[in-house]
């Protein structure tokens, strides 16, 4: 996300007729559709990637914190991690 200046992307008259409601500050447009989170840089995949690969893991006799140190996450993430897992094999 970038700043444009309205002055430079929107008609004189509603350059004027926003800043009756806001003057001299910043105002956020948002987009027309809004992307699902990590959707444009691959982190959503990345973290299940990451997920699959913790399940699996302690599925090979790996304990929780082995599991901590080698994915630089707390015990309690690799317990929310295998929890979410299991819910999706069933």
């Amino acid at each position: 996300m970038g700043y444009k200046s309205a002055a430079n992307v929107l008609p004189v008259h509603l350059v004027s007729e926003i800043q009756k409601y806001i003057d001299g500050e910043y105002l956020y447009i948002p987009s027309r559709e809004r992307k699902a989170w990590g959707s444009k840089n691959g982190a959503k995949e990345k973290l299940a990637q990451r997920d699959s690969e913790i399940y699996q893991d302690h599925r090979n006799g790996a304990d929780l914190e082995a599991l901590s140190k080698k994915y630089c996450i707390s015990i309690k993430a690799v317990e929310k991690v295998l929890t979410a897992q299991r819910k999706q094999e069933v």
